[in-house]
């Protein structure tokens, strides 16, 4: 297509001659379009000295005092004002803002260290962290910024996220509204590095490096096989990767090697433990499907309202991978569902809550927790959560491969399979990109699990065709009774709404492809998540298990709000390696995993037993 859009601008040969024309008058080209925006760059002084870097971008045609919407980020930021409104600005637009992106300390122009580090320090005001560069960043602006109407609100998705979440501890009083959207709040326990003790192993190889290989730009890891799953796997235990390609130049990856356990290393990063009486108002935003930050917002929430007598803290959740709300998104991965439920999160909720809060119009906005409902696909609204009508339900795994709400008979046997560390089961179908180098990484948490077919090392358990419509609002959890036959062990668990084989065949002409897009039998992952055998008794003193030993596994799988339709079935899905988004287990109990030995992974025989079940709160 290239070359032939190349010959069609040099021209083509024409049979015959050409008639002479009379010459134009030339006509001088059109000048650019102006930016809806000024452009101006800064370096804001802190308290210690570090100035960062520091854009700001103002309405051209502002003719008032207008609120600053400011977002940090480790990302960069603009190096000129853009051509146009961007998408998810044009209902904020409406009311009016200065813009201020800001480079985080360390990053790009902006002086110091990078470290990632989420400790704040409220006791010491001569020490410097992610808060305190918040706080002296907004007194500067409210002085400094010329027309600002003296109320700053924070927001962003993911790092900028929680950026604007750790505001909120020691906040300015000129911060009238923060939105941490995909934030987070703990490395350890979930969310961006870990998952429950687990190291997202891919993840925090390509996320760290991006961030600290290079200050000046955000560097994509280059890996020298096209299936990133085979450079993992000849990798072999994951100290290799800090030896042999970063050699210390990634200090965060170094650190999460040095602390396996839940040391003081994580618990004195926690910030939102200094979380008290929410005296900001808050809009949290998480994705059901986020591949990155599921948790960590909900834990904002939860947290803000354990102390909110004003009423102050709100949740909002949908069926959006990371950040995707931030889009005009009408489609859960590969399945359409008509609703632009991302459009309608900017326009009906975020644009309101701003405008309320830093403009004082519009009505106050109501708080608790706005879901956006898979499988009903339709906005709810709930006081408290869990919504107060749902009820614990165990849905149990039996012996035969089937899933019921009726608890197993005396004597059932246990299932078994062989786990191996040489064949661990793939998170995603393969080759495999690196986590930035295809689009690949945004969905694969929707993505059809039938991907697994076959493989002997993936239990499977399923319903009956349900006869009416199952909702589930609240916390899913999963409680194994489970063995290995190793001295340490994970298990995997995913609950899987299977939609029905109903659909005919397109009778017209398909497309190379089109057979498989049918969602004929999709196999839609709801909730899924690993449990580490070792941190079963303790995540900082971890304990070796006893081989053969049925033991009780909870396997928390995060908030989830959904409706498996009448006609689909319910599966759960129960593996013992998830890679490489999740470290290689052994199945040896050592001291650490990142550095064991290669003669310690070896073969482990699983079994999942009677009793083993899901607990789901299921709604009237």
């Amino acid at each position: 297509m290239r070359k032939v859009v190349a010959a069609l601008a040099a021209g083509v040969a024409l049979a015959g001659p050409i008639a002479a024309r009379p010459q134009a008058a030339p006509v001088a080209a059109p000048a650019p379009a102006l930016s809806p925006y000024t452009y101006e760059e800064v370096m804001i002084p802190m308290r210690d000295g570090a100035r960062l870097q520091t854009v700001i971008l103002r309405p051209r045609n502002q003719t008032g005092p207008l609120p600053i919407l400011f977002s940090r980020t480790p990302y960069g930021v603009p190096d000129s004002a853009p051509k146009k409104t961007p998408g998810n600005q044009v209902a904020l637009d409406r009311d009016g803002y200065i813009y201020v992106d800001q480079s985080m300390r360390g990053r790009f122009k902006s002086d110091g260290v990078f470290t990632l580090s989420t400790a704040v320090h409220p006791g010491d005001p001569k020490l410097v962290d992610e808060s305190t560069d918040a706080y002296d960043s907004i007194d500067w602006l409210v002085k400094n910024v010329a027309q600002n109407n003296g109320k700053v609100g924070m927001w962003g998705v993911s790092y900028p996220g929680f950026a604007a979440a750790i505001a909120l501890i020691g906040p300015h009083p000129a911060l009238k509204a923060v939105s941490p959207q995909a934030a987070w709040v703990d490395y350890w326990q979930s969310d961006d590095l870990h998952r429950n003790g687990a190291l997202r192993l891919s993840y925090a190889t390509d996320w760290l490096a991006m961030l600290q290989l290079d200050k000046t730009q955000d560097t994509t890891f280059q890996y020298d096989r096209y299936d990133t799953y085979d450079w993992f796997l000849a990798k072999g235990p994951v100290e290799q990767i800090d030896k042999t390609e970063f050699k210390g130049k990634v200090p965060m990856f170094t650190a999460l090697l040095d602390h396996p356990n839940h040391d003081a290393f994580y618990t004195d990063q926690r910030w939102s433990d200094r979380l008290g009486k929410t005296t900001v108002p808050t809009l949290n935003v998480a994705g059901y499907w986020d591949q990155e930050d599921p948790s960590g917002s909900w834990q904002i929430y939860l947290k803000q309202a354990q102390n909110d007598p004003d009423h102050l803290a709100t949740m909002v959740a949908g069926p959006w991978a990371h950040g995707w709300w931030q889009r005009p998104t009408d489609a859960l991965g590969p399945i359409p569902y008509g609703v632009p439920s991302g459009s309608q999160f900017q326009e009906q909720i975020q644009a309101p809550f701003f405008a309320y809060w830093l403009h004082g119009t519009g009505a106050k906005p109501t708080t608790g927790v706005k879901s956006f409902q898979s499988g009903s696909w339709t906005w709810k609204s709930y006081t408290a959560w869990p919504a107060a009508d749902a009820k614990p339900t165990d849905l149990y795994l039996h012996a035969d491969g089937s899933l019921s709400f009726t608890a197993p008979a005396a004597g059932e046997v246990c299932r078994d399979y062989v786990s191996d560390p040489a064949n661990p089961v793939p998170f995603r179908a393969r080759p495999m990109s690196g986590t930035y180098l295809s689009p690949d990484w945004s969905w694969w948490e929707a993505a059809d699990q039938r991907f697994l077919g076959g493989r002997p090392d993936v239990l499977s358990y399923t319903s009956a065709p349900l006869e009416k419509d199952l909702t589930v609002t609240g916390h899913v959890l999963a409680q194994l009774a489970a063995s290995t036959s190793g001295t340490d062990s994970d298990f995997v668990v995913k609950l899987v709404d299977v939609y029905p084989d109903t659909q005919v065949q397109n009778a017209e002409s398909p497309k190379p492809g089109d057979y498989a897009k049918s969602l004929n039998g999709y196999q839609l992952p709801i909730a899924m998540d690993v449990r580490r055998g070792r941190f079963l008794a303790s995540d900082t003193a971890p304990q070796p298990l006893v081989p053969g030993k049925v033991t009780r596994w909870e396997v928390p799988l995060r908030e989830h709000d959904h409706v498996f339709l009448k006609g689909h079935r319910l599966m759960v899905q129960v593996q013992s390696s998830w890679f490489p988004v999740i470290d290689r287990n052994p199945q040896r109990f050592v001291p650490n995993i990142a550095r064991a030995k290669p003669a310690d992974f070896v073969k482990a025989t699983q079994k999942v037993c009677a009793g083993s079940k899901i607990v789901l709160p299921v709604m009237p």
